[in-house]
């Protein structure tokens, strides 16, 4: 894939590997504000914290940031989120549920999530796109908007993404230049996704093999890992993380994640996880 030019976002995503792997907050800071909200996203931007947004498409077409298929569990309306207009969507309180305080909070789109992420050009965090829905112009629109919004370098495409070539391929025709994840659980799938053209990173679900992170690397490609390995409390699979040399890890703890040293001496002793 084409890279993106040689900003500071560039190079966190395809440059050398950092210090330590990147915390990506799962869903934002879920444990301390409502999921998918701006609220949420603005406060992972303050705190220079990277975090993963859900993207989906409504009745009348709007990209909108919601994570479950339907509206019922995060607001306080019911209903399919394909069934609703964006109209109908925006009437919902998107906050009330998780505490008084987010009353109001309503569900962004994309839009509105990629505008914000502009107005914090020097963050320099890394915000995995999770595409929940797909059709025929689905990339082609959230690559656009990306671009219009000036933030296409700062997402990494996941989601359905990871494990449909089809989708893959469209958003790199739509964009040389994005970044886009493939999924590797399997021997045979590592090296699928090592070889594969149309992404430049390869999505985890288990630490690797220290010798399998260096073959991601020497082919200018990035690891990120998620699951349930790192998105709990797992100080061992996140020093394990480090130590092999992923990129980023998704998890619900960022903050403790952030707060941990993954690397150097403490970090070479500490841990239990093994790869695979």
């Amino acid at each position: 894939m084409a890279n993106a030019c040689l900003t500071w976002t560039a190079i966190l995503l395809l440059g050398a590997a950092p210090s330590q792997p990147s915390p990506v907050a799962h869903r934002g800071l879920l444990r301390h504000a409502p999921e998918n909200t701006l609220a949420n996203f603005r406060a992972c931007l303050e705190l220079r914290l990277g975090f993963e947004v859900d993207i989906q498409r409504c009745r009348d077409g709007a990209l909108v940031c919601i994570h479950d298929a339907s509206v019922d569990r995060t607001t306080d309306g019911q209903g399919a989120v394909a069934g609703l207009t964006l109209v109908q969507l925006k009437a919902l309180d998107a906050g009330s549920w998780f505490h008084p305080a987010f009353a109001g909070e309503r569900i962004p789109t994309a839009e509105e999530v990629f505008t914000l992420l502009a107005r914090y050009p020097k963050a320099p965090v890394l915000v995995a796109v999770d595409l929940k829905s797909d059709d025929a112009v689905l990339a082609a629109d959230v690559v656009g908007l990306a671009r219009r919004c000036g933030v296409l370098d700062r997402l990494l495409f996941i989601g359905l993404a990871i494990g449909n070539t089809d989708l893959r391929r469209r958003l790199q025709a739509a964009a040389p230049e994005a970044h886009v994840a493939c999924l590797a659980e399997t021997e045979e799938q590592f090296d699928v996704a090592l070889a594969d053209e149309t992404s430049d990173w390869v999505y985890v679900r288990s630490v690797p093999r220290e010798v399998d992170v260096r073959r991601v690397h020497a082919k200018g490609k990035r690891l990120f890992i998620a699951g349930p390995r790192v998105s709990g409390q797992e100080p061992d699979n996140w020093r394990a993380s480090a130590r092999v040399g992923l990129d980023a890890i998704l998890t619900d703890y960022p903050l403790e994640l952030r707060a941990m040293p993954l690397r150097g001496p403490e970090s070479n002793s500490a841990g239990s996880a093994r790869p695979g």
